[in-house]
């Protein structure tokens, strides 16, 4: 995976408006789901990409069956990669911009995401017996 920096994150987080979310999901126990909700509300305009949803909707927001069939420019999107380097664009690939947004904004750093390593783990808050963990 590459490495970026927090301050190259952190810009493009404040430059970027429209990311097309390729694979997301109505499931709401689903991941997917979880980011595009935050996302919308630091908000982004967010394009569901799901070519099983197609022409449905998600939080309020039109699923497209595939890239091409978005009708509005996207900032955020695979298939731009290679357009947006030869451009002289800043390209950051394989991070969640979810992910990305609560860790540098402090907001999740508390459950160990600034530490660069994360799990589906919940955070110990109680010792052996029950009695609440002082941290």
């Amino acid at each position: 995976m590459p490495t970026y920096s927090d301050d190259l994150i952190k810009s493009v987080l404040r430059s970027t408006k429209v990311i097309a979310m390729v694979g997301a999901s109505a499931n709401d126990m689903r991941p997917s789901y979880f980011a595009m909700k935050y996302l919308l509300a630091k908000g982004y305009i967010i394009h569901p990409i799901n070519p099983g949803l197609a022409g449905k909707e998600i939080l309020g927001q039109t699923v497209y069956a595939s890239l091409k069939d978005v009708p509005a420019p996207v900032d955020i999107s695979e298939e731009a990669e290679t357009l947006a380097k030869e451009a002289g664009l800043t390209v950051i690939m394989d991070r969640c911009p979810k992910i990305e947004y609560g860790r540098l904004s402090g907001e999740i750093g508390w459950m160990g995401v600034n530490r660069k390593v994360i799990d589906n783990r919940k955070p110990l808050l109680f010792n052996k017996g029950g009695a609440l963990r002082r941290s």
